[in-house]
């Protein structure tokens, strides 16, 4: 029986239409979810929207609209970027399914039972932008919209000062807990960058947390508290354990809690290792296994911003170069847990010189002159020499270290490393000139053919998890069946008995084909 393997994206705040991070996360959160299931896993791939709190309320009352109707019409937004952009999800979760507000008022009662919660009132900043309470000591002095100074958020939000009857979670008791968790499990948090981070704010204290308003009434209710909703990030955490059937004991609450990974931007890091395991430790309930802040992505270097004009539709990118080099782009060119930065510019070069000009152009090159020249045949038996065993050696290790780096998040070393195993081939075919061997040595032509031909099938299944539909176009040319997992690079017999079977290469399609650059794109 395959091991679970549960990995989580953040749920997305749908008061907008989706923007290049989020595609960032999802696209990641994919690569992840496929490179485990071609390793073996039993994957379990949950994402979804945070549909509650007061930014979707206030938006559907300036429109003069219901909360749930605005909600169902954004969240149809990012629904369609998880097709578009080809995300393999198990479960998109909504926090206004009836699943999740039973399991959100199940782990209240459980925190209230262990003496957590308590009724007080609450009179402090809070950013509406960020659905985050905020102590005056973290304020930021910034330029508000008329020109004036006025009090931020850390992340430069605004932030309005609120009074009112709150319950409270007792957090300061989970100080030292909370330091445990980090020092006895170090990988709980990562990178490195932020599990520092969050323990200095643990080490300067906390603060009993307001988890419930009643200045609205767009939430789960809280139980037997009439008037009170409760505050978005217990309702939005719980989703990771909705999305299992909890409090029910179902089979995929059993499989797959604790979660292997949940995703997530730097930005909203407190609240998944801070509040989350604070609640989870309340409730009794395990805590996750791994919490991974990635990076943001930048507009050619800076943040994207509508008053500044140059916030991209991530869907017009995807539609403008492709989806796959779309997604090959950001697993590349970012390095995972850092921010990065993007541009028509860059993606349209990365893609070109890697993607099209190097391997596309070997598999196009190597099947094209099988096909015309072979008749697309391929001979078991030809004499190997030193060259292309070495060749095969290296592009094994371009493979097996693309699948160590996948393992660690290390996306784009992996990367390079298997553009190490392409670069490899380029250099060998030039180095053998197959061309010229059709007329001075026709057998060491086909012999130089096939080891490239062999080749192509570990390079295009390691490329899977980033460009799923062009590397199964590939492995569809190459006759390969339904293996198409990392077992099938075990498989000694596959190349035996493909050419024993009669297959013959039909006219070869090339799958990266060279992008031509569009300017503006998806801006407004």
């Amino acid at each position: 029986m395959s091991e679970p393997y549960y990995i989580t994206t953040a749920i997305s705040y749908p008061n907008g239409k989706p923007h290049i991070g989020h595609a960032y996360e999802a696209i990641a959160a994919d690569v992840i979810a496929r490179f485990q299931r071609m390793s073996g896993r039993d994957v379990r791939f949950q994402t979804g929207t945070d549909e509650h709190g007061l930014k979707v309320y206030q938006k559907a009352r300036d429109l003069g609209r219901e909360p749930r109707d605005l909600a169902d019409e954004m969240t149809a937004h990012f629904v369609a970027m998880g097709e578009r952009l080809n995300i393999s999800h198990d479960r998109f979760q909504r926090t206004v399914d009836p699943d999740h507000h039973r399991a959100s008022q199940e782990i209240w009662r459980r925190m209230e039972a262990n003496g957590d919660l308590y009724l007080d009132r609450y009179e402090g900043w809070y950013s509406v932008r960020d659905e985050a309470y905020y102590d005056e000591s973290e304020l930021i002095d910034g330029e508000g919209a008329d020109g004036r100074t006025e009090k931020l958020s850390p992340q430069g939000t605004p932030v309005e000062w609120t009074a009112e009857e709150s319950w409270f979670f007792r957090l300061s008791n989970y100080a030292d807990k909370l330091l445990a968790l980090y020092r006895d499990n170090p990988d709980f948090i990562a990178p490195e960058r932020s599990r520092n981070e969050i323990i200095r704010f643990v080490e300067g204290g906390l603060k009993d947390l307001s988890v419930s308003r009643t200045s609205f009434d767009w939430g789960v209710k809280v139980p037997e508290s009439d008037g009170h909703v409760m505050y978005v990030w217990v309702d939005a955490l719980t989703n990771y354990i909705s999305g299992l059937g909890f409090p029910d004991d179902s089979e995929e609450w059993r499989k797959y809690w604790p979660c292997d990974l949940h995703l997530i931007g730097k930005d909203i890091t407190r609240f998944h290792t801070v509040y989350w395991p604070a609640f989870l430790m309340s409730a009794g309930i395990e805590l996750p296994r791994q919490v991974f802040a990635h990076g943001f992505v930048l507009n050619r270097g800076r943040k994207e911003s509508k008053s500044e004009g140059n916030v991209t539709d991530p869907l017009a990118l995807a539609d403008t170069y492709g989806v796959d080099p779309f997604r090959y782009f950001l697993m590349r060119e970012i390095a995972f847990g850092q921010d990065g930065s993007y541009s028509d510019e860059a993606i349209v070069t990365r893609a070109n010189a890697e993607l099209a000009n190097s391997f596309g152009n070997f598999a196009q090159r190597v099947l094209s002159m099988i096909f015309k020249n072979m008749d697309g045949k391929l001979p078991v038996d030809y004499q190997q020499t030193n060259d292309d065993r070495a060749l095969t050696a290296a592009v094994a290790n371009g493979v097996a270290e693309l699948r160590r780096n996948f393992d660690d998040l290390a996306f784009s070393d992996g990367l390079e490393a298997w553009m190490r195993a392409v670069f490899a081939c380029n250099q060998y075919i030039d180095e053998q000139a197959p061309w010229t061997l059709k007329k001075t040595d026709p057998e060491r032509m086909q012999a130089v053919l096939m080891t490239c031909f062999r080749q192509l099938r570990p390079l295009a299944l390691a490329l899977r998890p980033v460009t799923p539909v062009a590397a199964d176009k590939l492995l569809d040319q190459l006759g390969m069946g339904e293996a198409r997992d990392f077992g099938a690079l075990d498989d000694a017999t596959w190349f035996k008995n493909l050419a024993g079977s009669g297959f013959a290469l039909d006219k070869p399609e090339g799958v990266f084909p060279r992008l031509e650059l569009a300017t503006a794109v998806g801006e407004g």
